[in-house]
């Protein structure tokens, strides 16, 4: 049974990945190796219910054909496996695997001899890709670092596990896990390449752990349906059949879905136009909240501005004629103070004012790299480091630069008073795509004390500050800003661990 989940598992994972408009050429090459995979596993489990020679045929053949596909999922994955994953040794494998169909074809009478040949071929590729995988991981930065070496430890976890298989054959009364941990492997493997906004071991493990309480969840129901329903504990299903197909479940969800979703569009062409109504209601509201808040602001900046330029020029008049020290301080704190308010007062009108987007073509790497050496001109924290991890050959985008080098100042910025003690500051670009949209992702990531989880949703609003000395404005500034380009801006924050800003900026 075990050999079926992980067939269904892996033809899922080929399904959700194959019938999205936009793929990606490493998506495409994980979605054909999850498709064969699922394909000789088929053919060996019904192979086992009925001894038909094709599937053994169809199993063999499938084998054979995973492992130029493993080889090639690698070389796009690794990206830079030196001369272990070269194009002469993608070559090689291929020959060799047509030579060893050859080779058990003829001998498949004798399987004595017919199954090492297979065996060993597939698992001399997987062990090779694993070195590879081990020589890139020693060689990267960054995130893509940590990237390939969670995948390393699953590929070893997943190693250990399939030694219960030769115990098992062995005579140990031990349970076979290897066809569990491919399943369990080729869903984190998905999860890695899909979601590359996941750095951390710990967000990909929450993603994790919430499929898991989904699948105990969807579990418990049929229990919970067969105790009420049926026929009372005798007829229960063994548990861990149960388990495997509230998993399929769950997995299955989302490209269900997204094939629901393309049908209902077809048949009913206003289906979209109704289910997104009510969300376009309520950007129209937030929206007509700005705008008046924007009015309002503009009002009150004028308003303040002319008074505050009589105070300060008082205050300098009366300083040239006062005699005492004392009555001279004083007039200058009024003065700073005032200059202080006139930056508030020009803080407002920033944020009031309507943005002009001079838009151009700009490379969003040039442009983080550019604002980083100007931050580092001034005095930057020696106790806080700077890594930077840029997606290669990212598409131009249609930006503002002086506006969007603004929306990078502000968010490093606050970045660096987050980590007061000292900490890692991480820039990265990605490109994302999907269903709904592609676009260019700006992850700006501190290691400070987190933002709490109540002023999260409050961050964007104007005037809203956690900083005893802050405006509350630099925040809903870059949101203005990227909002103006048609991008938005999204915060994750684990408090004791520190915040990531993602900036959203559409391509199309």
């Amino acid at each position: 049974m075990e050999t079926f989940a992980l067939a269904a598992v892996s033809l899922t994972i080929a399904v959700s990945l194959l019938i999205k408009k936009k793929r990606d050429p490493l998506h495409r090459s994980y979605a054909v190796l999850c498709l064969v995979l699922a394909f000789e596993k088929g053919a060996f489990f019904f192979y086992g219910i009925t001894p038909v020679e094709l599937l053994k045929f169809l199993h063999a053949a499938g084998m054979i054909l995973l492992a130029p596909l493993l080889v090639h999922f690698a070389r796009r994955f690794i990206g830079d496996g030196g001369a272990l994953l070269s194009n002469r040794v993608a070559w090689y494998v291929a020959v060799l695997g047509v030579l060893d169909a050859v080779l058990f074809f003829i001998f498949h009478g004798r399987m004595a001899l017919a199954a090492p040949l297979l065996y060993g071929y597939v698992y001399c590729v997987v062990g090779w890709c694993f070195a590879a995988l081990a020589f890139a991981a020693l060689k990267a930065e960054g995130i893509r670092k940590k990237r390939l070496r969670y995948v390393l430890i699953a590929v070893a976890v997943w190693g250990v596990l399939s030694i219960s298989d030769s115990l098992q054959q062995s005579g140990f009364a031990v349970p076979a896990l290897s066809e569990i941990g491919a399943a369990v492997l080729v869903y984190f493997v998905l999860i890695v390449i899909v979601y590359p906004k996941l750095p951390e071991l710990y967000e990909i493990m929450a993603r994790a752990t919430i499929i898991f309480i989904l699948v105990l969840f969807v579990a418990g129901l049929f229990y919970s349906a067969a105790l009420v329903f049926g026929d009372g504990p005798p007829l229960m299903p063994d548990f861990n059949l149960v388990l495997m197909a509230s998993f399929l479940i769950v997995i299955f969800i989302d490209p269900v879905k997204l094939l629901l979703k393309r049908a209902v569009s077809r048949l009913l062409f206003e289906g979209r136009a109704a289910f997104t109504s009510l969300f376009a209601l309520d950007d129209e509201v937030e929206k007509g909240k700005s705008l008046f808040l924007e009015e309002m602001a503009r009002g009150m900046a004028h308003e303040i501005r002319n008074p505050l330029g009589s105070i300060k020029g008082a205050a300098q008049y009366l300083k040239t004629e006062s005699e005492s020290d004392e009555t001279g301080q004083l007039l200058t704190v009024i003065t700073e103070e005032t200059d202080r308010l006139e930056k508030v007062v020009s803080r407002f009108l920033s944020y009031a004012n309507p943005y002009v987007v001079n838009a151009a073509s700009r490379d969003v790497n040039a442009l983080v790299e550019r604002a980083l050496s100007l931050i580092r001109r001034d005095e930057f924290p020696e106790s806080i480091s700077i890594v930077t991890d840029f997606a290669a050959d990212l598409p131009l985008v249609e930006i503002d630069e002086e506006q969007f080098m603004q929306v990078i100042f502000n968010i490093v910025l606050n970045a660096l008073e987050a980590m007061p003690e000292g900490g890692t500051l991480t820039l990265s670009t990605a490109l994302l795509e999907d269903e709904r949209m592609r676009a260019v992702n700006l992850t700006i990531r501190d290691t400070g004390g987190g933002i709490p989880r109540e002023a999260v949703k409050q961050l964007f609003k104007p005037f809203f500050t956690t900083k005893k000395h802050g405006t509350g404005l630099g925040l809903a500034i870059c949101r203005k800003i990227v909002g103006e380009h048609g991008g938005y801006i999204r915060v994750s924050s684990h408090p004791g661990k520190g915040s990531a800003f993602h900036v959203i900026l559409p391509l199309e």
